[in-house]
C-alpha cells in the first residue's frame, strides 16, 4: 500500500521530483562523489516511479558519465521488470517514440528497443531493419546482421547478382570489423570483391622519413624536425646518415605500413609518415590509428593521440584521436617508434590510419581515386601471395 502511494505520488508529480532525483543520480563519478545521494535517490526512483516513467529516465542518460549511465539503467531495468511481472505490459508507443529519437544516447536507445522486443515479439521484425544507418552502433549491427543474414540465404539460392546488392548494401553500414570481413568474404566468392582501404578509409599513400634514435625510449618524447616544421626537400641528420622524405605506397587491404620496408630494418629507431589530406570543407572528424608501436599522430601541427606502448596486440580503430578538417589541405603526421627488443614477435614496425566520422564512416580525402576494380584488387591479392612466398 505503501509503495503504491509512493508510485503516485512521483507520477503525479511528474516532474520536480522525479527530475531532482535523475539529477542525483547524473552528478555521481568514478571518484566516488555523490555517491551516498546516488543511493537515496535510485531508490527513490526504482520504487516509486512507474512505467510511464521510463522515457524520462531514459533521456537523463544523455550526456551522463558511464558510472551515472550505469545506475540510471539499473533503475530503468528495475521498473521495467516490475512493471512486465505484474501485467506484462510496458508503454510501447512512449518507448518507441523515445527510441525514434536519434539524438538520445546510443545505450539509452537500446535498453528501451530490448525492453520493447521482451513486451512486442513484432519489434525485431518492424523496427531493426530500419536501423541501417542509426547512430547507435549496437542497433546499426543488428540490422547488418539481418541483412547479412538475408544475402546468405540468396546465395545459398544461388541468386548471386540480389545476394551481392545485399551484402554491398550490409557493408556501407557495417561498421564493426567481424561482419565487414564476413561481408567481403562473401563477396569474394560470389567474385565480386571489395578494395577495403577505400572502404575503411585508411590513407595508403605517404612520405617516409627516418630513421631517428629511439634508443632506451628516449625518441618518443624526442622533438625530431618534422614536429618543428615539414620541409619535404629537407635532408636531416639520422640515426646513421642523413635522411630524407621518401614516397611510399602500400597495397595491403587495411593500409598496414610495413616501416621496416618504407625506411629499412632498424630496432630502437622512430620514423615518420606524412600525409597530405583534402576537405572541400571544414569539418569534424576522427584519426583512427592502430600499431603495435609507440605512436603519436598530428593533424595540422595539432597533437591528436599518443600511446607509449611497445608490441602491444595491433586492431584497427586502436587509437583515435578528434580533430577538425579544414577546407583545402590538410597535413596529417604520425611518428612510429620502434623498440630494441631481439625476439621474433617484436621485430614488427607497422601503423596503419584511416579517417572517418564519429560513427566510423570513411571520410576521403577529395583526390582519393576511385576505388580499385575487381581486376586490380584481384592482381594485387595474387601479388601479395607471391610475396608471401618469397619471404
Amino acid at each position: 500500500m505503501i509503495l503504491f502511494l509512493l508510485a503516485g505520488k512521483m507520477s503525479a508529480a511528474a516532474g520536480p521530483d522525479l527530475q531532482s532525483e535523475l539529477a542525483a543520480l547524473r552528478k555521481v563519478d568514478a571518484r566516488g562523489e555523490g555517491h551516498s545521494a546516488a543511493i537515496e535517490s535510485w531508490q527513490q526512483v526504482a520504487e516509486a516511479a512507474d512505467a510511464d516513467d521510463l522515457p524520462t529516465i531514459l533521456a537523463a542518460m544523455d550526456g551522463a558519465n558511464p558510472l551515472a549511465e550505469n545506475w540510471l539503467r539499473a533503475a530503468v531495468d528495475t521498473i521495467a521488470e516490475r512493471q512486465v511481472k505484474r501485467d506484462g505490459k510496458l508503454p510501447v508507443d512512449k518507448l518507441e517514440a523515445f527510441l525514434a529519437e536519434s539524438e538520445h544516447n546510443p545505450r539509452a536507445r537500446r535498453l528501451a528497443y530490448e525492453w520493447i522486443a521482451r513486451v512486442d515479439p513484432t519489434a525485431p521484425d518492424r523496427i531493426i531493419p530500419e536501423m541501417l544507418d542509426d547512430p547507435s552502433l549496437e542497433l546499426r549491427r543488428d540490422a547488418v546482421a539481418r541483412l547479412i543474414d538475408s544475402a546468405a540465404k540468396l546465395a545459398e539460392a544461388e541468386k548471386n547478382d540480389a545476394a551481392a546488392a545485399e551484402y554491398r548494401q550490409a557493408l556501407e553500414s557495417a561498421r564493426d570489423t567481424d561482419q565487414v570481413k564476413a561481408i567481403t568474404e562473401a563477396l569474394g566468392e560470389l567474385d565480386d570483391p571489395v578494395d577495403l582501404a577505400h572502404q575503411y578509409g585508411f590513407l595508403v599513400d605517404w612520405m617516409v622519413l627516418g630513421p631517428f634514435d629511439n634508443h632506451e625510449g628516449k625518441g618518443f618524447d624526442s622533438i625530431y624536425p618534422p614536429e618543428e616544421t615539414i620541409d619535404l626537400k629537407g635532408r636531416y641528420p639520422g640515426l646513421e646518415a642523413a635522411v630524407a622524405w621518401t614516397p611510399h605506397h602500400t597495397d595491403d587491404e587495411y593500409g598496414a605500413v610495413d616501416l621496416n620496408k618504407a625506411i629499412g630494418k632498424h630496432m630502437g629507431v622512430a620514423g615518420y609518415a606524412l600525409a597530405e589530406f583534402i576537405s572541400d570543407e571544414a569539418r569534424p572528424i576522427e584519426l583512427r590509428v592502430g600499431s603495435e608501436n609507440a605512436v603519436k599522430v598530428w593533424l595540422n601541427g595539432k597533437l591528436l593521440t599518443s600511446a607509449e606502448a611497445y608490441h602491444a596486440n595491433s586492431a584497427i580503430d586502436q587509437y583515435i584521436g578528434r580533430g577538425e578538417l579544414k577546407a583545402g589541405k590538410n597535413l596529417i603526421l604520425v611518428k612510429v617508434c620502434q623498440d630494441e627488443q631481439t625476439v621474433d614477435w617484436a621485430q614488427n614496425w607497422t601503423f596503419q590510419l584511416r579517417v572517418c566520422d564519429e560513427l566510423g564512416a570513411a571520410v576521403l580525402s577529395a583526390d582519393r581515386p576511385e576505388p580499385k576494380s575487381a581486376d586490380e584488387l584481384k592482381a594485387a591479392a595474387e601479388a601479395k601471395k607471391a610475396e608471401a612466398k618469397e619471404e
